[in-house]
């Protein structure tokens, strides 16, 4: 690995099918979590109890959805690996490419089978939930009988709406939607944190600004939400701090704190440079590969400050 410790490039071509195939397993586990939301989608969640009087927070107009399903696909998927893309074409490093996706994926992935667990066992009826019971506007509930709590007796609704779009009315907390993403934007917040080093010390507002642009778009994801009448604010609230706790954790797996000396690259890159120094150099060669990381940190123009 003489390369690596006199500085050469990792590329996907040199190095992307080695880095792969020891996280082989998480890539594995990525597919099971897709399987897993795919069937948290499809199973029938719970049917939380909405009785007559209930009905006045629930009366809010059937409307489309401003955001799409797939646009917070390209809004929490596609727009950071774009960046991950553009920071390997600049470095060169299939480290960072490949700990940054996955890092990401996760996040994503393991956000979405929390959310949809969540849904199908609350169960909340969304704000329009009454136009997708009666999409006639005649609403009906089963009768009240004293000393018998089953649902069909319970004064429960008695929907005549189309199945599946009932079935998405007992489904608004969380809001899937802005836990998405803010698992996605949030961990490009993080990861832009490190590339940028906005925790230096030197107080630039400017690369603040650069870190609260994906939040904001976050942000904005869940405030349609609201005005499209298909969460309660309590679930967008909800949403967003689930997916930035998630993003949090998956991004710390991979990558050091922003405001750590070595926040710039992800774990994996400095365990190779450790291994490659131990496993072939004496200790003065091990002065030279210091000398190595050194200029790698002075090739993203890092200059860390000490206070």
């Amino acid at each position: 690995m003489a390369d690596i410790l006199d500085g050469g490039a990792h590329t996907l071509r040199s190095h992307g099918v080695a880095v792969a195939k020891i996280h082989k397993h998480d890539w594995l586990i990525l597919l099971l979590l897709v399987v897993i939301a795919v069937g948290l989608n499809i199973i029938e969640p719970f049917h939380h109890f909405v009785g007559e009087e209930m009905m006045t927070d629930l009366k809010y107009p059937l409307k489309g959805n401003t955001i799409p399903f797939w646009a917070v696909a390209i809004i929490a998927i596609l727009l950071p690996f774009i960046i991950f893309l553009i920071y390997y074409f600049i470095k060169k490093d299939v480290y960072d490419l490949h700990h940054a996706t996955l890092g990401l994926l996760f996040s994503v992935l393991i956000t979405a089978v929390i959310t949809e667990a969540i849904k199908d066992a609350v169960g909340r009826p969304r704000p329009d939930f009454f136009w997708r019971c009666f999409p006639d506007g005649k609403p009906a509930f089963y009768p009240t009988i004293a000393g018998n709590s089953t649902a069909n007796v319970s004064g429960d609704v008695m929907c005549s709406g189309i199945k599946s779009v009932i079935k998405e009315g007992y489904k608004s907390f969380p809001s899937g939607h802005t836990s998405g993403s803010y698992a996605g934007l949030g961990f490009l917040a993080w990861y832009l944190s490190g590339k940028i080093r906005v925790f230096d010390r030197r107080g630039h507002v400017a690369k603040l600004c650069i870190i609260f642009l994906p939040l904001l778009v976050a942000a904005l994801v869940g405030v349609s939400r609201v005005d499209d009448n298909w969460h309660h604010w309590q679930d967008v609230f909800a949403g967003g701090l689930l997916g930035t706790t998630i993003a949090s954790f998956c991004y710390l797996q991979f990558f050091p704190p922003p405001y750590d000396i070595d926040g710039w690259g992800p774990h994996a890159y400095f365990q190779m440079l450790a291994e490659s120094g131990n496993g072939n150099q004496s200790s003065a060669t091990n002065v030279n590969h210091a000398n190595v990381h050194q200029s790698e940190l002075q090739s993203i123009c890092i200059q860390p400050q000490h206070g």
